[in-house]
């Protein structure tokens, strides 16, 4: 009986914490990638600095900090068109991806996985993500109608007790 209350409240633990297997980057690792860039940059080397602005980019989308999630997107999002192969168009709209999912925009990184999966379907990290995402969207339309069916509710409660004083 106790292991079944366990896994009830751990079910509704991992409901409302989320519980996703994308890791995350400490600051000092964002510091290293941005101190990359620079050096790559001094460097004269496009295919270096181009590496380097990728390690960065990962970094920024995978902090816990969310203005260096939003640096990372904004990153990302000006060098998409700069891409010249789809395995690094791939890797830069999975990295978007998990971007605006850090960012809580769930639709929009549903829509970038769906353009990842059409470059490459198989590809286990993003259809993961996909299927992470897709929950998240799914619990959040749950909580909506939790709360409108709580609204209701009260504003019937209230409706009720008013009338009852009424009388």
């Amino acid at each position: 009986m106790e292991a079944k209350i366990g896994k009830f409240f751990e079910s509704i633990g991992s409901f409302f914490g989320g519980g996703d297997q994308i890791p995350w980057c400490e600051r000092d690792i964002i510091v290293g990638c941005e101190r990359e860039v620079a050096d790559a940059s001094n460097a004269n080397s496009d295919e270096r600095k181009n590496e380097s602005i990728m390690r960065l980019s990962w970094a920024l989308v995978h902090s816990k900090q969310a203005e260096d999630v939003q640096r990372g997107v904004a990153m990302l999002e000006a060098s998409l068109s700069n891409t010249s192969s789809p395995l690094e168009e791939r890797e830069k709209l999975y990295l978007l991806a998990v971007g605006y999912y850090r960012s809580g925009d769930y639709s929009k990184s549903r829509k970038l996985l769906d353009r990842c999966l059409e470059i490459a379907p198989d590809w286990r990290q993003a259809l993961t993500l996909k299927k992470t995402v897709e929950g998240q969207i799914s619990k959040d339309g749950v909580i909506g109608i939790g709360i409108a069916a709580t609204a209701v509710g009260l504003l019937a409660g209230g409706l009720a007790a008013a009338l009852a004083r009424r009388n």
